[in-house]
């Protein structure tokens, strides 16, 4: 009952903005969600009156954040996150599902596209590759940890290990594939879609890669929780899906 009454807090204030306050609401991410966050953040301050200051980080140190009791009001986290709900610092009854994400391969821009339509295909094409990028898991970065798991899945990851160069995140990786250091980029299509140089050759098979959730809560100390319910609604909404979606991610409603 609790969650319906903040959810229909949140959505009187999207429809009448002018009994808003104009809060600050601060807003912690993984990388994977950023551009989709970035690109409805204007909307949501405009239709409420609030001001939205986001910050992006890897899958596993914006778990820390949360469990450290960094200030946040809203922060979007990665299954599995028992630690997040065992902090004390988010309000468990506002978990909020809000798209997923998978791991794709990237190229660069104009270079012939690999079949990576089977599990077998894309072991053929990463055993041909001369070299391949992707975000380091050692950093907490999701999608590394993912594209690890799918090494082990394929039974190739010493036979790779020659031919990998880790990156500081997705980004990092992007720019290496552009710039012609390595042949094949692997990270969150909503990473890959982002970047210049680059374009997407298509997701990794659910067989071997299952793509990474994100789900969005109210912090237990949010300064302003009326707006972060808010925000929470506003990225849950029919309208946010449409970005989800043009940004290479799929919304969980």
């Amino acid at each position: 009952m609790k969650t319906f009454l903040g959810l229909a807090a949140a959505a009187l204030l999207l429809l009448h903005p002018t009994i808003a306050r104009g809060d600050e609401v601060t807003l912690i991410a993984p990388g994977g969600i950023k551009a989709a966050v970035e690109q409805l953040i204007p909307g949501f301050e405009q239709k409420t009156g609030h001001k939205v200051k986001a910050t992006f980080g890897s899958g596993l140190g914006t778990k820390q954040q949360v469990a450290r009791g960094e200030p946040f009001d809203v922060p979007i986290v990665q299954p599995p996150y028992p630690q997040v709900l065992s902090s004390g610092h988010v309000v468990a009854a506002s978990e909020t599902p809000l798209a997923s994400v998978a791991v794709g391969v990237a190229v660069r821009t104009g270079q012939r596209k690999p079949d990576v339509s089977t599990p077998e295909a894309v072991k053929r094409m990463l055993l041909a590759a001369k070299s391949v990028s992707y975000p380091d898991p050692a950093g907490g970065a999701a999608a590394g940890v993912s594209f690890t798991e799918t090494l082990k899945k394929l039974g190739i990851a010493e036979q790779m290990q020659p031919k990998i160069k880790l990156a500081q995140g997705g980004a990092a990786a992007m720019a290496a594939l552009a710039k012609g250091e390595v042949e094949i980029g692997l990270t969150f299509i909503s990473e890959i879609i982002t970047e210049p140089g680059v374009e997407s050759a298509g997701a990794l098979p659910r067989e071997i890669s299952t793509p990474t959730a994100l789900v969005g809560f109210v912090g237990a100390h949010a300064k302003a929780p009326a707006a972060a319910n808010a925000l929470l609604a506003y990225l849950s909404s029919p309208e946010a899906a449409l970005v989800y979606r043009e940004r290479g991610m799929q919304p969980a409603r």
